[in-house]
């Protein structure tokens, strides 16, 4: 959950084979998303490539982070299991602002779903991050386990209080955490966007599948759907998003010191690193076990 201000609160499976016929059209459409990505989208949202690192933040307490155990490894001695979406590079697989039949984000993602337990909606939402990333700040090397151990904290893949994640990428209700105002465990967090996106008009919360905070959301904004909008509610955007947090100030996150620096920028508790560390090496290893059977 990053903010500038908060409360307590595998190598991957390669892609089942591209559609070869759609392939080149697939990849045109897929290259646009990156120009969307790092522009000004509709609304008046800009999305910034650079800006100084995030500050820390205290424990979660958010549910379902409380089913997660953490991973038994000291804080900056490895990182998890390395992962990559629908492929990697050698499918010069970009990121998608529309969707079609001829995704190859689909397929893998509805595999890697059989094996992780992980929506395949959310999936291709954490695949094509990473991509987006893996174009616009190669040096990051952000993987999609990676972002979806942090969505499964934060809210459950975006199902958090009985939510379905439906087709859009949106959950079927708002996921929206406590008011940020001072009471017992939480820090206060005065009102920053006139409720606009938590409905607030006193104290922050917390919102959508990846838990941004609305004055954090307005820095790190994303389009990750290509629709021209930046929701914090949308996956895509959201997951998006995070990895951009994430990659700030040229963090490598394949490597244990820019892997635990970036989740301990997200949330500076080293019990949610290693749950996060758990998570994603656990969906790293059974992505790449399925590559292999």
């Amino acid at each position: 959950m990053p903010a500038t201000e908060q409360t307590e609160d595998e190598t991957a499976v390669t892609a089942a084979p591209v559609r070869r016929s759609h392939a080149g059209a697939a990849l045109a459409v897929r290259l646009a998303v990156v120009v969307v990505v790092l522009a000004v989208a509709g609304g008046g949202i800009w999305f910034v490539t650079r800006a100084s690192a995030p500050v820390a933040s205290p424990t979660t307490t958010d549910i379902p982070a409380l089913s997660v155990k953490a991973a038994d490894v000291k804080p900056g001695s490895a990182a998890p299991v390395d992962a990559v979406a629908a492929g990697g590079a050698d499918q010069q697989t970009s990121p998608q602002s529309v969707r079609s039949s001829a995704d190859p984000l689909d397929d893998w993602a509805r595999k890697v779903a059989a094996v992780t337990g992980i929506p395949a909606r959310a999936l291709h939402a954490y695949g094509n991050a990473e991509l987006a990333m893996r174009s616009a700040d190669p040096g990051c090397k952000i993987s999609w386990a990676t972002l979806a151990g942090i969505g499964r904290i934060e809210s459950n893949h975006g199902q958090y209080g009985g939510a379905v994640l439906g087709a859009d990428g949106r959950p079927s209700k708002s996921i929206i955490g406590v008011p940020l105002d001072g009471s017992t465990g939480v820090r206060a967090i005065g009102d920053t966007d006139g409720g606009r996106f938590d409905g607030d008009p006193v104290a922050d919360r917390a919102v959508g599948p990846m838990q941004f905070i609305p004055g954090t959301w307005r820095k790190w904004a994303a389009d990750g759907n290509g629709d021209g909008l930046g929701d914090p509610q949308q996956i895509d955007d959201a997951a998006l998003a995070a990895a951009r947090y994430l990659c700030a100030g040229g963090r490598d996150m394949a490597a244990a010191a820019g892997w635990w620096s970036g989740i301990l920028s997200y949330n500076n508790s080293t019990e949610y690193a290693q749950k996060v560390f758990g998570l994603a090496d656990s969906y790293a290893k059974s992505a790449r076990a399925a590559q292999a059977g």
